[in-house]
């Protein structure tokens, strides 16, 4: 492979893999069987689905060691029922590799939640942010009584994590391992500002309860 391909030694991608180096050798010393133990798979106990945004590094925040937490990130951290890419992470979490708890992460300062409150064309992101976009116009009166940009956009990210969780719960794998095995799932906001987790709280009466599962419980043929 030429060298125009891979870049010049002592390049970026060189320097990467001396951090790496530096990193893996000390992990090495401080738990000689992590590696030979990663190795052999991943039993992750956490599904994190998080914002794509870079001040969100989900093992560095929950004091994890790589394998102990499957993600899916994107824009906004929206989950929609019918992307493909969300869905299949979904199903492997919680049907192959038997999760126990799905955490949704929003975060304070998000650029994708500051776009749906604003009116300004992005193109493709525009299609990407409806989800975002519609509890906008379903809380309107609310958040334009809010003074401050940082309350809207923390207020919306709480509406689009509840949402989220919404979703979550009539998707047919989800809805089996909660009542098999006890799937559990958290809503929670990363403040960028100062490094703290604040609980989304989502619950659901016995009633609206009753109703989802007779809505969206589904059996084989």
């Amino acid at each position: 492979m030429s060298e125009q391909q891979t870049g010049p030694k002592g390049g970026f991608a060189h320097t990467l893999a001396e951090r790496v180096e530096q990193w893996s050798s000390g992990m090495e010393q401080s738990d000689p069987d992590f590696f030979p133990k990663s190795a052999k798979g991943q039993s992750p106990k956490i599904l994190w689905i998080g914002c794509a945004d870079s001040r969100i590094p989900e093992s560095t925040i929950l004091g994890l060691k790589p394998g102990e937490v499957f993600v899916h990130r994107n824009i906004a951290n929206i989950i929609q029922p019918t992307d493909i890419n969300s869905l299949s992470v979904i199903e492997f979490a919680v049907a192959h590799l038997k999760v126990e708890h799905i955490l949704v992460c929003g975060h304070t300062s998000c650029g994708g939640v500051n776009a749906a409150l604003a009116n300004n064309r992005l193109g493709l992101l525009d299609i990407w942010l409806q989800p975002m976009r519609q509890l906008r116009m379903d809380h309107t009166e609310e958040l334009e009584n809010m003074q401050s940009q940082g309350e809207k956009t923390h207020r919306l990210s709480q509406y689009n994590i509840l949402r989220g969780l919404e979703v979550l719960r009539m998707n047919p794998t989800v809805i089996d391992a909660m009542a098999e095995r006890n799937l559990q799932l958290h809503g929670v906001i990363y403040h960028v500002e100062n490094g703290k987790l604040e609980v989304v709280e989502s619950s659901e009466d016995e009633s609206r309860l009753k109703k989802r599962l007779a809505a969206f419980t589904t059996k084989q043929a």
